[in-house]
């Protein structure tokens, strides 16, 4: 039904309804503020008001596409309403329910991890189909906890015996100076963004377990060299501090059976300079390999931008503002 500048939505099962807009209309409120609409509800009818005709209508799309998705099961929250405004906002006829497929989603131990935007559908078909991937872009587009969940789930489906996890320890512009402990405690504030995703995967004990067992490995990449890894899911996280020498090492690492995803944002490299006018991404190992590996069969690379920040809507707004500033200081 349609009355000026108001649309209404009806559903036919008031506990699915209620499923979809959350406690307390939570998921609504959300999605208002996010598009400055008035949603409001009567019983199983839904109500959206705004004087843009065209909001009106993608609004009433996402909550019918929603509402079919719950209907078939799918948990669906704020988040994922946020997913699907997105893709009707950068494509109005996008296939939603595709995008929900089972080959964009990964269910795992304690949670399940759906890619929210084609740039990640795009990243897990790549994770899927080769046996190395370069994934590059700025924070908060979901290549470490992307690739982290997809050697998880290969773990656990018995596709690789063991999941390795590293990054170089260089320090992101502060110096932290002495740390106290052996070497794994020295090193271990610079993974914590790895034991993080697991324990939201795997949760706490199991992901110790697994550690204690050596069946997942989270160490600095200097423990990687002389090595040889089979059977294993390899992620270089941070790679955009790496030299070029110490990409070449991890590059030379993969085994029999392997497969390896290699992480990183080329605009936040914290090398030193290599001379006196060399700038740091000369020296960036990530930077040098994505040149020389260019064109090479059975590598995939995979680019993320701004518009593919998936955290927090802030978040999104200031890579562009960074990346703008950055163009301007260039001009």
């Amino acid at each position: 039904m349609t009355s000026g500048q108001t649309e209404t939505l009806s559903f036919d099962d008031p506990a699915l309804a209620n499923a979809l807009f959350g406690p307390c209309n939570a998921a609504l409120a959300f999605l208002a503020e996010r598009t400055g609409a008035d949603l409001a509800t009567r019983g199983t009818t839904l109500s959206v008001s705004t004087p843009d005709p065209l909001l009106r209508e993608r609004l009433i799309r996402l909550f019918a596409e929603a509402y079919g998705l719950v209907r078939s099961g799918r948990e669906i929250g704020p988040s994922d309403l946020e997913q699907i405004l997105d893709m009707l906002e950068k494509q109005p006829d996008a296939d939603v329910r595709r995008a929900f497929q089972e080959d964009a989603s990964l269910t795992l131990p304690k949670k399940r991890v759906t890619a929210r935007n084609a740039a990640q559908r795009e990243y897990f078909a790549a994770l899927r189909g080769h046996e190395l991937v370069f994934a590059v872009g700025p924070a908060g587009t979901g290549k470490t906890y992307l690739a982290v969940a997809m050697a998880v789930h290969m773990l656990e489906a018995r596709r690789v015996r063991r999941i390795v996890l590293t990054r170089p320890a260089v320090e992101a512009g502060e110096k932290l100076g002495f740390l106290p402990g052996d070497l794994a405690e020295k090193v271990n504030p610079y993974l914590r963004p790895l034991h993080d995703a697991l324990h939201d995967m795997l949760g706490p004990q199991k992901t110790a377990a697994l550690q204690e067992t050596g069946v997942i490995e989270v160490a600095p990449l200097a423990f990687m060299r002389g090595r040889t890894l089979n059977d294993a899911f390899i992620i270089l996280d941070e790679a955009q501090n790496t030299t070029r020498e110490q990409m070449k090492m991890f590059l030379t690492r993969l085994g029999f059976g392997s497969r390896a995803v290699v992480t990183g944002d080329v605009t936040q490299i914290d090398l030193s300079p290599g001379g006196e006018n060399a700038p740091a991404a000369a020296r960036s190992g990530l930077v040098h390999a994505l040149d020389v590996l260019a064109g090479v069969g059975g590598i995939a690379f995979r680019r993320f931008s701004a518009a593919d920040v998936v955290r927090h809507p802030l978040v999104g707004r200031i890579v562009q503002a960074y990346d703008k500033h950055e163009e301007t200081c260039r001009a």
